[in-house]
């Protein structure tokens, strides 16, 4: 997924000498290709994520076209008011790109881990969110996003847990992209980056229930997602992300405001809490209860399997 980010920004830059690369002091190896192409294209602001933002804005009103590049527990953590006053509140087409998204940087302690980017932003006008599941969905979003026509932030978290998809999506942005149709039509998963693949797992071993993938969160097909959920009696909702304010949230408060049969919305998010210790990605994943293992065994008590 991150190699699809690479070469997306480097033909982009290419292609376009106005597209330029700015970072927070951070993806050294993974912009190589990009500083040898392109080298006037390329500020490294250093440890100082806000003056970047404000550099980024200020070169968006000068018609250029910024990316910024850093962890998501900085960019948009960090930088929210920067985000909100500098760049969304003047709608400039500025692309954020928030790395390591969710529990990542597991052994970094929560200091760098990211579990409240979308409900940050979900709030402020203007900003598109999007959330890729694989390198397919990264290239998707990829092309929305470098079309710069408003601020976007695109959340990337674990990067090498697997393709999603057999080919490129062809969707509109904004669409639910069906991975997994299944023939349990009663139980519906509905996961967005790293918890796709998940889904995709948890699917086999509960009734041959339907995984669908939400790379875009901000846009959303309001219609596509109601009619989905009319169909279903569970609404399966997976995200590496808090509860409060997450995707789950999301899916429930437009469910909610629909009317005729509604479905039973399952958030499977982080609760309400930091980590507790420091260790591996797989173990920090165990302990906010979101590995294959508990989800399992959870959705198979409240499916009633």
């Amino acid at each position: 997924m991150r190699s699809a980010f690479s070469k997306a920004i480097v033909d982009a830059a290419m292609a376009d000498s106005k597209i330029l690369l700015l970072t927070g002091d951070h993806g050294y190896a993974l912009f190589d290709e990009f500083r040898q192409r392109c080298p006037a294209q390329f500020i490294n602001a250093g440890i100082a994520e806000q003056n970047m933002v404000g550099v980024a804005a200020g070169l968006a009103k000068a018609g250029f076209k910024p990316i910024v590049y850093g962890l998501s527990a900085f960019v948009p953590v960090r930088v929210l008011e920067q985000i909100k006053m500098d760049v969304c509140y003047e709608n400039l087409p500025v692309v954020f790109i928030g790395d390591g998204a969710g529990v990542v940087y597991s052994s970094l302690g929560s200091s760098h881990q990211s579990t409240e980017d979308i409900a940050m932003l979900r709030p402020i006008p203007n900003i598109q969110i999007l959330s890729p599941s694989d390198a397919y969905e990264m290239a998707y979003v990829m092309d929305h996003a470098l079309e710069f026509t408003a601020p976007t932030y695109i959340r990337i978290g674990k990067s090498d847990v697997g393709i999603t998809h057999e080919c490129p999506p062809t969707a509109l942005m904004g669409d639910l992209l069906p991975v997994r149709i299944g023939g349990n039509l009663s139980t519906v998963l509905l996961a967005t980056g790293s918890m796709v693949q998940t889904a995709m797992k948890l699917a086999q071993e509960l009734d041959d229930c339907a995984v669908w993938s939400m790379p875009g969160i901000k846009p959303l097909n309001h219609q596509q997602l109601l009619a989905l959920a009319a169909t279903a009696e569970n609404l399966v909702v997976l995200e590496e992300h808090s509860n409060v304010g997450g995707i789950g949230g999301l899916v429930a408060e437009i469910v909610s405001e629909s009317t005729g049969a509604k479905p039973r919305v399952i958030r499977c998010g982080m609760q309400d809490r930091f980590s507790e210790k420091c260790g591996s990605y797989e173990y920090l994943m165990r302990e906010h209860q979101l590995d294959k293992d508990f989800l399992l065994a959870s959705l198979k008590n409240k499916l009633k399997l």
